[in-house]
């Protein structure tokens, strides 16, 4: 998790061990991105060195947050309002737990990390969607992709944005045409060939006129299928040939038109199983699937919650609490941002119905941003939820894994779908994999995987 612009640097050599830090994220009613370092005495959050954050119900000496080496350490120090960590107020005592923790200090709403680094001089664009400085790794990556080529693979899940992630790539292309965005998980069946390609007049019965499809729509632009899986055998066999060939027949047409088009594919689903499966064919993949860029899911950019909150609740005119920035913060948003903006809209709109000033935590559905299971109560805090256990691959797949990433850690961990921590102490114990490590990649990556999962024992 927390995975920034900063893992360029990592995956380079060039980079020194994590700084942990604290990011200011919310404050006087207000999404903000502030990047203060833990230092060795620790950091003390208050009106002394967040001048700046204007929060008057903040103490001048308000709570002190330290880095014991692993975890990160939160004491209040005798302040008017109290300090919550984790979603929870402490008083008289000191609280320990894995980095990233969530800590609320008057009206303002910060985030613990174990390294601060890529979010030092960061900002968060709004000009189209939300992009803070996680998301934008995931765009410097797309804009590389689209002026090189004429093709992208987006993968992520439901809700994070792939939409975004073919617009970057459309405007960074530089083309002049349209972009033209296709759903094909809601093409209904059978129609797909029609929709795509175009139809002449008489190419099968009620055909009374031509009509042109998507890919004609698109010439001169950027094509963008979104759940590509889901196209048919067939169709992906059309697609392809218009793709290399660069010629457009139209159902029923005798003689093809040319087209110029560059395509974003993108999918939820793992395409390599889809080929090998049989449901996706191999050399469509090979045309459309490389590069690939992965979009983060919400809970590894979570940055952005506090400004998507603002954007979701501006409709209504009421300000956000910071209970409600606090809450949001630590639900996992298995729909992403999609599911956030939805949730968050429909607690507003209880605010308003209610007359209240604010739009606080008790607004949002004690269901939103929740997983489907009964393991979700300790996720929805995850500063202060017991550990899960997370079983590693076999060794086979761990030493395939780190050749397949060049021997970086964060990488393979995400490949593998574990902790780098849990990774880390395999490689301890494994002089032969850790053999096949970068030296800097196994000591100081930046974090990795899922902030909702504390670490699982190997």
């Amino acid at each position: 998790m927390w995975e920034t612009a900063r893992d360029s640097e990592v995956e380079s050599g060039h980079d020194s061990a994590p700084v942990p830090g604290v990011v200011v994220v919310w404050s006087d009613r207000s999404p903000r991105l502030i990047a203060l370092r833990i230092g060795p005495a620790g950091l003390v959050l208050g009106r002394e060195t967040l001048a700046e954050a204007h929060d008057d119900r903040m103490s001048r000496q308000h709570a002190r947050v330290s880095w014991t080496g692993e975890q990160i350490r939160v004491a209040d120090l005798g302040s008017r309002n109290g300090t919550h960590v984790g979603g929870r107020q402490i008083a008289s005592i000191e609280v320990t737990a894995p980095a990233p923790v969530v800590i609320r200090v008057g009206r303002t709403v910060a985030i613990a990390v174990d390294d601060v680094r890529g979010f030092e001089g960061a900002t968060v664009v709004t000009d189209d969607g939300v992009v803070g400085p996680t998301l934008r790794a995931a765009w410097t990556a797309v804009e590389r992709a689209a002026r090189g080529g004429g093709a992208l693979l987006v993968t992520g899940e439901s809700g994070v944005g792939k939409e975004l992630a073919a617009r970057a790539f459309h405007r960074a292309s530089g083309v002049g045409g349209p972009l033209t965005a296709v759903n094909c998980a809601a093409i209904p069946a059978g129609l797909a060939e029609r929709l795509l390609f175009g139809t002449r007049k008489g190419a099968y019965s009620g055909a009374d006129r031509d009509a042109d499809g998507y890919l004609a729509a698109a010439d001169g632009g950027t094509l963008f299928l979104d759940e590509v899986a889901e196209l048919e055998l067939e169709v992906q066999a059309k697609l392809l040939r218009v793709l290399e060939t660069g010629e457009l027949l139209a159902l029923g047409a005798s003689r093809p038109r040319p087209v110029a088009l560059r395509i974003v594919a993108a999918t939820l689903r793992d395409l390599r199983g889809a080929v090998a499966a049989g449901r996706f064919r191999d050399d469509l993949y090979y045309r459309i699937g490389r590069p690939e860029v992965r979009v983060p899911a919400l809970r590894e950019r979570r940055e952005e919650i506090p400004w998507l909150i603002a954007r979701a609740i501006a409709a209504r005119g009421l300000p956000a609490h910071p209970s409600l920035i606090e809450a949001c913060l630590l639900r996992p948003w298995p729909g992403n941002v999609r599911e956030l903006m939805a949730e968050v809209g429909r607690a507003a709109h209880a605010a308003a119905e209610g007359g209240r000033p604010a739009v606080r935590a008790e607004d949002l559905d004690e269901l939103a941003g929740r997983s489907h299971g009964p393991a979700e109560v300790a996720a929805a805090d995850p500063a202060l939820a017991p550990p899960r256990a997370i079983k590693l691959p076999d060794d086979d797949a761990i030493l395939a894994a780190l050749r397949a990433e060049g021997g970086n850690v964060s990488r393979t961990a995400r490949r593998l779908g574990v902790h780098r921590n849990q990774l880390r102490r395999y490689l301890g114990k494994h002089p032969d994999a850790a053999a096949l490590t970068t030296g800097d990649s196994a000591a100081g990556d930046s974090a990795a995987g899922d902030g909702d999962d504390a670490d699982g024992d190997a």
